[in-house]
Protein backbone atom coordinates (compact mmCIF):
# COMPACT_ATOMS: atom_id res chain seq x y z
CA UNK A 1 0.00 0.00 0.00
CA UNK A 2 1.75 3.21 -1.19
CA UNK A 3 0.30 6.70 -0.17
CA UNK A 4 1.37 9.74 -2.00
CA UNK A 5 1.67 12.94 0.10
CA UNK A 6 0.73 16.02 -2.78
CA UNK A 7 0.42 20.01 -1.44
CA UNK A 8 -1.01 21.95 -4.46
CA UNK A 9 -2.35 25.55 -4.89
CA UNK A 10 -5.85 26.47 -5.56
CA UNK A 11 -5.13 29.20 -8.38
CA UNK A 12 -8.95 29.69 -8.72
CA UNK A 13 -9.18 31.37 -5.41
CA UNK A 14 -6.53 34.07 -5.56
CA UNK A 15 -7.81 36.72 -3.03
CA UNK A 16 -7.15 40.41 -3.53
CA UNK A 17 -3.58 40.09 -1.88
CA UNK A 18 -2.50 37.94 -4.51
CA UNK A 19 -2.24 35.05 -2.03
CA UNK A 20 -4.57 31.64 -3.04
CA UNK A 21 -5.19 28.19 -0.49
CA UNK A 22 -3.12 25.56 -0.28
CA UNK A 23 -4.67 22.22 -0.47
CA UNK A 24 -3.29 18.79 0.03
CA UNK A 25 -4.41 15.61 -2.16
CA UNK A 26 -3.33 12.57 -0.46
CA UNK A 27 -3.34 9.54 -2.80
CA UNK A 28 -4.03 5.63 -1.84
CA UNK A 29 -3.98 2.76 -4.46
CA UNK A 30 -5.60 4.94 -6.97
CA UNK A 31 -8.48 6.64 -4.57
CA UNK A 32 -7.50 10.11 -3.81
CA UNK A 33 -9.16 12.69 -0.84
CA UNK A 34 -8.28 16.63 -0.92
CA UNK A 35 -9.06 19.40 1.90
CA UNK A 36 -7.18 22.63 2.26
CA UNK A 37 -4.42 23.64 4.79
CA UNK A 38 -5.99 26.33 5.86
CA UNK A 39 -2.76 28.09 4.67
CA UNK A 40 -2.20 30.96 1.86
CA UNK A 41 0.83 32.10 -0.14
CA UNK A 42 1.87 33.82 -3.41
CA UNK A 43 1.61 31.21 -6.56
CA UNK A 44 4.50 32.88 -7.64
CA UNK A 45 6.58 31.72 -4.32
CA UNK A 46 5.99 27.98 -5.08
CA UNK A 47 8.16 25.25 -6.57
CA UNK A 48 5.68 22.40 -6.68
CA UNK A 49 8.33 20.34 -8.23
CA UNK A 50 10.18 20.31 -4.53
CA UNK A 51 7.07 21.39 -2.47
CA UNK A 52 8.90 24.08 -0.69
CA UNK A 53 7.88 27.84 -0.16
CA UNK A 54 10.59 30.24 -1.79
CA UNK A 55 11.43 33.64 -0.65
CA UNK A 56 10.61 36.08 -0.95
CA UNK A 57 7.18 34.79 0.37
CA UNK A 58 6.77 36.58 3.94
CA UNK A 59 7.36 33.79 6.64
CA UNK A 60 8.51 30.95 4.05
CA UNK A 61 9.96 28.96 7.31
CA UNK A 62 7.12 29.22 8.89
CA UNK A 63 4.92 28.02 6.06
CA UNK A 64 7.64 24.96 5.43
CA UNK A 65 7.28 24.16 8.53
CA UNK A 66 3.37 23.93 8.92
CA UNK A 67 2.58 21.88 5.62
CA UNK A 68 5.88 19.85 6.64
CA UNK A 69 3.90 19.05 10.03
CA UNK A 70 0.33 18.11 8.32
CA UNK A 71 2.27 15.67 5.83
CA UNK A 72 3.77 13.82 8.84
CA UNK A 73 0.90 14.02 10.69
CA UNK A 74 -0.82 11.84 7.68
CA UNK A 75 2.20 9.41 7.39
CA UNK A 76 1.52 8.79 11.18
CA UNK A 77 -2.09 8.17 10.65
CA UNK A 78 -1.22 5.90 7.56
CA UNK A 79 1.05 4.20 9.81
CA UNK A 80 -1.32 3.89 12.85
CA UNK A 81 -4.02 2.65 10.24
CA UNK A 82 -1.55 -0.49 9.33
CA UNK A 83 -0.73 -1.62 12.36
CA UNK A 84 -4.34 -1.44 13.73
CA UNK A 85 -6.92 -2.70 10.88
CA UNK A 86 -6.72 -5.04 7.79
CA UNK A 87 -8.48 -3.02 5.65
CA UNK A 88 -8.96 0.88 5.10
CA UNK A 89 -9.23 4.01 2.93
CA UNK A 90 -8.25 7.04 2.09
CA UNK A 91 -10.89 8.35 3.71
CA UNK A 92 -10.12 6.57 7.17
CA UNK A 93 -6.72 8.16 6.80
CA UNK A 94 -7.89 11.40 6.12
CA UNK A 95 -10.60 10.94 9.44
CA UNK A 96 -7.47 9.90 11.96
CA UNK A 97 -5.30 12.46 11.08
CA UNK A 98 -8.49 15.17 11.65
CA UNK A 99 -9.06 13.23 14.91
CA UNK A 100 -11.82 11.78 14.20
CA UNK A 101 -13.09 8.58 15.23
CA UNK A 102 -13.39 5.71 12.67
CA UNK A 103 -16.24 3.95 12.22
CA UNK A 104 -15.50 0.39 11.89
CA UNK A 105 -16.54 -1.29 8.70
CA UNK A 106 -18.18 -4.48 9.20
CA UNK A 107 -18.76 -7.88 6.75
CA UNK A 108 -22.42 -8.53 6.30
CA UNK A 109 -21.67 -12.30 8.00
CA UNK A 110 -19.36 -10.79 10.60
CA UNK A 111 -22.60 -8.28 11.82
CA UNK A 112 -25.08 -11.45 11.50
CA UNK A 113 -22.64 -13.19 13.69
CA UNK A 114 -22.37 -10.13 16.42
CA UNK A 115 -26.20 -10.52 16.28
CA UNK A 116 -26.59 -13.93 16.61
CA UNK A 117 -24.43 -13.63 19.77
CA UNK A 118 -26.58 -10.97 21.16
CA UNK A 119 -29.76 -13.16 20.50
CA UNK A 120 -28.41 -15.63 22.35
CA UNK A 121 -28.45 -14.17 25.60
CA UNK A 122 -31.68 -13.43 25.22
CA UNK A 123 -32.48 -17.28 24.75
CA UNK A 124 -34.79 -18.40 27.75
CA UNK A 125 -35.56 -14.35 28.61
CA UNK A 126 -37.38 -13.27 25.38
CA UNK A 127 -37.23 -15.95 23.08
CA UNK A 128 -37.08 -20.02 22.50
CA UNK A 129 -33.62 -21.54 21.15
CA UNK A 130 -35.82 -22.20 18.25
CA UNK A 131 -35.92 -18.83 17.36
CA UNK A 132 -32.28 -18.41 17.56
CA UNK A 133 -32.05 -21.60 15.44
CA UNK A 134 -34.51 -19.92 12.56
CA UNK A 135 -32.00 -16.73 12.34
CA UNK A 136 -29.03 -18.94 12.69
CA UNK A 137 -30.69 -21.17 9.45
CA UNK A 138 -30.96 -17.44 7.65
CA UNK A 139 -27.25 -16.71 8.40
CA UNK A 140 -26.19 -20.16 6.89
CA UNK A 141 -28.18 -19.82 3.59
CA UNK A 142 -26.37 -15.68 3.59
CA UNK A 143 -23.34 -17.56 3.23
CA UNK A 144 -23.34 -19.93 1.23
CA UNK A 145 -25.27 -17.65 -1.69
CA UNK A 146 -22.24 -15.34 -0.73
CA UNK A 147 -19.63 -18.09 -1.49
CA UNK A 148 -21.85 -19.15 -4.68
CA UNK A 149 -22.15 -15.55 -6.07
CA UNK A 150 -18.91 -13.70 -4.68
CA UNK A 151 -16.74 -16.63 -4.63
CA UNK A 152 -15.75 -15.10 -1.23
CA UNK A 153 -15.98 -15.73 2.55
CA UNK A 154 -18.01 -12.31 3.30
CA UNK A 155 -19.38 -9.39 1.90
CA UNK A 156 -18.74 -5.78 2.58
CA UNK A 157 -22.17 -4.30 4.71
CA UNK A 158 -21.95 -1.59 3.00
CA UNK A 159 -22.14 -2.75 -0.45
CA UNK A 160 -25.57 -4.48 0.36
CA UNK A 161 -28.21 -2.89 -2.12
CA UNK A 162 -31.32 -4.11 -3.56
CA UNK A 163 -29.41 -6.38 -6.41
CA UNK A 164 -27.92 -8.86 -3.49
CA UNK A 165 -31.46 -9.27 -2.39
CA UNK A 166 -32.37 -10.23 -5.43
CA UNK A 167 -29.60 -12.34 -6.49
CA UNK A 168 -30.10 -14.25 -3.07
CA UNK A 169 -33.44 -14.88 -3.75
CA UNK A 170 -32.63 -16.28 -7.17
CA UNK A 171 -30.37 -18.26 -5.55
CA UNK A 172 -32.59 -19.75 -2.88
CA UNK A 173 -34.98 -20.75 -5.91
CA UNK A 174 -32.78 -22.05 -8.33
CA UNK A 175 -30.15 -23.41 -6.39
CA UNK A 176 -31.65 -24.77 -3.07
CA UNK A 177 -35.46 -24.75 -3.98
CA UNK A 178 -37.09 -23.56 -1.45
CA UNK A 179 -40.89 -22.32 -2.00
CA UNK A 180 -41.80 -18.70 -2.09
CA UNK A 181 -43.26 -18.55 1.16
CA UNK A 182 -40.09 -19.91 3.01
CA UNK A 183 -38.09 -17.54 1.27
CA UNK A 184 -40.12 -15.00 1.97
CA UNK A 185 -39.40 -15.80 5.65
CA UNK A 186 -35.95 -15.87 5.43
CA UNK A 187 -35.67 -12.63 3.37
CA UNK A 188 -38.15 -11.29 6.54
CA UNK A 189 -35.62 -12.21 9.28
CA UNK A 190 -32.38 -10.96 7.18
CA UNK A 191 -33.83 -7.49 7.54
CA UNK A 192 -33.35 -7.47 11.32
CA UNK A 193 -29.87 -7.45 11.70
CA UNK A 194 -30.03 -4.78 8.82
CA UNK A 195 -32.12 -2.54 10.59
CA UNK A 196 -29.69 -2.35 13.25
CA UNK A 197 -26.93 -1.55 10.96
CA UNK A 198 -28.50 1.33 9.90
CA UNK A 199 -29.53 2.52 13.01
CA UNK A 200 -26.25 1.76 14.33
CA UNK A 201 -24.87 3.96 11.22
CA UNK A 202 -22.97 0.87 9.51
CA UNK A 203 -25.09 1.30 6.60
CA UNK A 204 -26.22 4.22 4.62
CA UNK A 205 -29.75 3.33 3.45
CA UNK A 206 -31.93 0.83 3.33
CA UNK A 207 -31.40 -2.15 0.41
CA UNK A 208 -35.09 -3.86 1.13
CA UNK A 209 -36.66 0.12 0.67
CA UNK A 210 -37.81 -0.90 -2.79
CA UNK A 211 -37.71 -4.92 -2.35
CA UNK A 212 -41.11 -6.63 -2.36
CA UNK A 213 -41.81 -9.93 -1.39
CA UNK A 214 -43.80 -12.04 -3.93
CA UNK A 215 -47.51 -12.72 -2.49
CA UNK A 216 -48.17 -16.54 -2.18
CA UNK A 217 -51.91 -17.41 -2.13
CA UNK A 218 -51.88 -19.65 1.08
CA UNK A 219 -54.88 -21.98 0.96
CA UNK A 220 -56.12 -23.11 4.53
CA UNK A 221 -56.60 -26.68 4.12
CA UNK A 222 -59.09 -28.02 7.34
CA UNK A 223 -61.40 -31.21 7.58
CA UNK A 224 -64.52 -30.90 6.82
CA UNK A 225 -67.65 -31.61 9.30
CA UNK A 226 -68.00 -34.79 7.72
CA UNK A 227 -64.44 -35.38 7.75
CA UNK A 228 -63.96 -34.55 10.94
CA UNK A 229 -66.84 -36.87 12.11
CA UNK A 230 -65.32 -40.16 10.19
CA UNK A 231 -62.15 -39.19 12.34
CA UNK A 232 -64.34 -39.29 15.54
CA UNK A 233 -65.81 -42.41 14.97
CA UNK A 234 -63.34 -44.37 13.43
CA UNK A 235 -61.76 -47.41 16.12
CA UNK A 236 -58.26 -47.80 16.26
CA UNK A 237 -56.50 -51.15 17.69
CA UNK A 238 -53.28 -49.51 18.55
CA UNK A 239 -52.39 -47.50 21.24
CA UNK A 240 -50.28 -45.20 19.29
CA UNK A 241 -52.57 -44.54 16.82
CA UNK A 242 -55.45 -43.70 19.10
CA UNK A 243 -53.83 -41.51 21.27
CA UNK A 244 -52.90 -39.19 18.27
CA UNK A 245 -56.52 -39.52 17.30
CA UNK A 246 -57.33 -37.98 20.74
CA UNK A 247 -54.57 -35.81 20.43
CA UNK A 248 -55.95 -34.48 17.09
CA UNK A 249 -59.23 -34.56 17.64
CA UNK A 250 -58.71 -32.41 21.29
CA UNK A 251 -57.08 -29.80 19.23
CA UNK A 252 -60.17 -29.15 16.34
CA UNK A 253 -62.12 -28.50 19.45
CA UNK A 254 -59.37 -25.93 21.38
CA UNK A 255 -57.21 -24.83 18.69
CA UNK A 256 -54.09 -25.79 20.52
CA UNK A 257 -51.12 -25.63 18.58
CA UNK A 258 -48.65 -28.69 19.25
CA UNK A 259 -46.33 -27.27 21.54
CA UNK A 260 -49.69 -26.09 24.29
CA UNK A 261 -51.24 -29.16 23.53
CA UNK A 262 -48.48 -31.60 24.72
CA UNK A 263 -47.67 -28.88 27.60
CA UNK A 264 -51.22 -28.81 28.63
CA UNK A 265 -51.63 -29.48 32.46
CA UNK A 266 -54.75 -30.25 35.20
CA UNK A 267 -54.01 -26.84 36.75
CA UNK A 268 -54.65 -25.08 33.14
CA UNK A 269 -58.03 -26.58 33.57
CA UNK A 270 -60.18 -24.08 35.35
CA UNK A 271 -63.74 -22.94 36.20
CA UNK A 272 -64.59 -20.01 34.64
CA UNK A 273 -67.25 -17.10 35.11
CA UNK A 274 -69.89 -18.74 33.88
CA UNK A 275 -69.63 -22.12 35.28
CA UNK A 276 -67.90 -24.07 32.77
CA UNK A 277 -64.22 -25.63 32.45
CA UNK A 278 -62.37 -23.15 30.46
CA UNK A 279 -58.42 -23.80 29.12
CA UNK A 280 -56.14 -20.87 30.47
CA UNK A 281 -52.10 -20.79 29.56
CA UNK A 282 -49.70 -18.74 27.80
CA UNK A 283 -49.53 -19.43 24.15
CA UNK A 284 -45.58 -19.82 23.86
CA UNK A 285 -44.99 -18.56 19.98
CA UNK A 286 -46.92 -14.67 20.98
CA UNK A 287 -46.83 -14.80 24.49
CA UNK A 288 -50.22 -14.17 24.55
CA UNK A 289 -52.84 -15.32 26.82
CA UNK A 290 -55.10 -18.18 25.87
CA UNK A 291 -58.44 -18.67 27.16
CA UNK A 292 -60.43 -21.10 25.20
CA UNK A 293 -63.65 -22.59 26.93
CA UNK A 294 -63.38 -26.47 26.80
CA UNK A 295 -66.64 -28.33 24.38
CA UNK A 296 -68.11 -31.27 25.13
CA UNK A 297 -66.08 -33.45 22.58
CA UNK A 298 -62.88 -32.26 24.26
CA UNK A 299 -64.02 -32.68 27.98
CA UNK A 300 -64.95 -35.92 26.75
CA UNK A 301 -61.49 -36.45 25.62
CA UNK A 302 -60.15 -35.20 28.60
CA UNK A 303 -62.49 -37.71 30.77
CA UNK A 304 -59.47 -40.61 28.85
CA UNK A 305 -56.58 -39.23 30.97
CA UNK A 306 -56.25 -39.10 34.42
CA UNK A 307 -52.30 -38.62 35.28
CA UNK A 308 -50.93 -36.07 37.38
CA UNK A 309 -48.80 -32.89 35.59
CA UNK A 310 -49.24 -33.07 31.86
CA UNK A 311 -52.58 -34.47 30.22
CA UNK A 312 -51.13 -35.78 27.37
CA UNK A 313 -48.23 -38.72 26.82
CA UNK A 314 -45.53 -37.00 25.17
CA UNK A 315 -45.11 -37.88 21.27
CA UNK A 316 -42.65 -35.86 19.21
CA UNK A 317 -43.94 -33.73 16.58
CA UNK A 318 -41.96 -35.94 13.90
CA UNK A 319 -44.18 -39.17 14.90
CA UNK A 320 -47.40 -37.19 15.58
CA UNK A 321 -47.34 -36.53 11.79
CA UNK A 322 -45.94 -39.66 10.59
CA UNK A 323 -49.48 -41.14 12.34
CA UNK A 324 -51.59 -38.98 11.32
CA UNK A 325 -50.41 -39.85 7.45
CA UNK A 326 -51.30 -43.26 8.49
CA UNK A 327 -54.69 -42.20 10.18
CA UNK A 328 -55.24 -40.52 6.67
CA UNK A 329 -54.82 -43.70 4.72
CA UNK A 330 -57.08 -45.41 7.37
CA UNK A 331 -60.36 -43.39 7.52
CA UNK A 332 -59.95 -42.57 3.96
CA UNK A 333 -59.13 -38.92 4.11
CA UNK A 334 -57.15 -37.65 0.96
CA UNK A 335 -55.80 -34.54 2.21
CA UNK A 336 -52.49 -34.45 4.23
CA UNK A 337 -53.18 -34.12 7.33
CA UNK A 338 -50.78 -32.20 9.82
CA UNK A 339 -50.65 -31.06 13.44
CA UNK A 340 -51.43 -27.72 12.32
CA UNK A 341 -54.22 -28.65 10.47
CA UNK A 342 -56.32 -29.51 13.70
CA UNK A 343 -55.82 -26.15 14.77
CA UNK A 344 -57.46 -24.39 10.90
CA UNK A 345 -60.44 -26.84 11.24
CA UNK A 346 -61.25 -25.39 14.85
CA UNK A 347 -60.83 -22.15 13.33
CA UNK A 348 -62.92 -23.42 10.28
CA UNK A 349 -65.02 -25.85 10.53
CA UNK A 350 -65.93 -25.39 14.12
CA UNK A 351 -65.54 -21.55 14.48
CA UNK A 352 -66.38 -19.89 11.89
CA UNK A 353 -68.83 -22.48 9.34
CA UNK A 354 -70.90 -22.31 13.03
CA UNK A 355 -71.38 -18.11 12.64
CA UNK A 356 -68.58 -17.76 15.50
CA UNK A 357 -67.67 -13.54 14.82
CA UNK A 358 -63.93 -13.55 13.16
CA UNK A 359 -63.04 -11.39 16.41
CA UNK A 360 -63.73 -14.08 18.33
CA UNK A 361 -62.00 -16.41 16.22
CA UNK A 362 -58.82 -14.75 16.44
CA UNK A 363 -58.81 -14.55 20.27
CA UNK A 364 -59.32 -17.75 20.85
CA UNK A 365 -56.34 -19.06 18.55
CA UNK A 366 -54.43 -16.74 20.04
CA UNK A 367 -53.03 -14.45 17.33
CA UNK A 368 -50.97 -11.37 17.89
CA UNK A 369 -53.27 -9.19 15.71
CA UNK A 370 -56.99 -10.04 13.77
CA UNK A 371 -54.97 -9.06 10.81
CA UNK A 372 -53.48 -12.10 10.46
CA UNK A 373 -56.69 -14.00 11.13
CA UNK A 374 -58.39 -12.11 8.61
CA UNK A 375 -55.72 -13.06 6.48
CA UNK A 376 -55.79 -16.59 6.88
CA UNK A 377 -59.56 -16.98 7.16
CA UNK A 378 -61.00 -14.50 5.02
CA UNK A 379 -61.43 -17.19 2.14
CA UNK A 380 -63.12 -19.74 4.91
CA UNK A 381 -65.40 -16.75 5.26
CA UNK A 382 -66.30 -16.34 1.80
CA UNK A 383 -66.80 -20.70 1.10
CA UNK A 384 -69.41 -20.35 4.44
CA UNK A 385 -71.03 -17.09 2.37
CA UNK A 386 -71.18 -19.08 -0.77
CA UNK A 387 -72.95 -22.16 0.60
CA UNK A 388 -75.13 -20.52 2.30
CA UNK A 389 -76.19 -18.68 -0.90
CA UNK A 390 -76.48 -21.96 -2.42
CA UNK A 391 -78.62 -23.32 0.74
CA UNK A 392 -80.93 -20.39 -0.18
CA UNK A 393 -80.95 -20.79 -4.05
CA UNK A 394 -81.97 -24.76 -3.26
CA UNK A 395 -84.47 -24.09 -0.90
CA UNK A 396 -86.42 -21.33 -3.30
Amino acid sequence: MKLNILFLLYRAKTNSTGKCPVRCRITLNKNRKEFSTGQFMNPKNWNGKQQIVKPPEPNADILNSQLSLIKTKINRAFLMLQVKETNFTVEDIYSTYKGKKRTKEYNTIEFFNLYLDKLKRLVGIDIKIGTWKKFEYVKEHVQTFIKWKYKASDYPLKDLKQQFLVDLEYYLKTEKYLAQATINKLIQRLRKPVKIAISEGYLDRDPFMLHKSKRVKKEIVFLSPEELQALENHSFSQPKLQLVQNLFVFSCYTGLPYNELLNLKYNNIIKGFDGNLWIKMKREKTAKELSIPLLPKALEILEMYSNEGLIFPKISNQKYNSYLKEIADLVGIEKKMTTHMARRTFASTVLLYNDVPMEVVSELLGHSSMKITQDCYCKVVQKKISLEMNRLKGSN
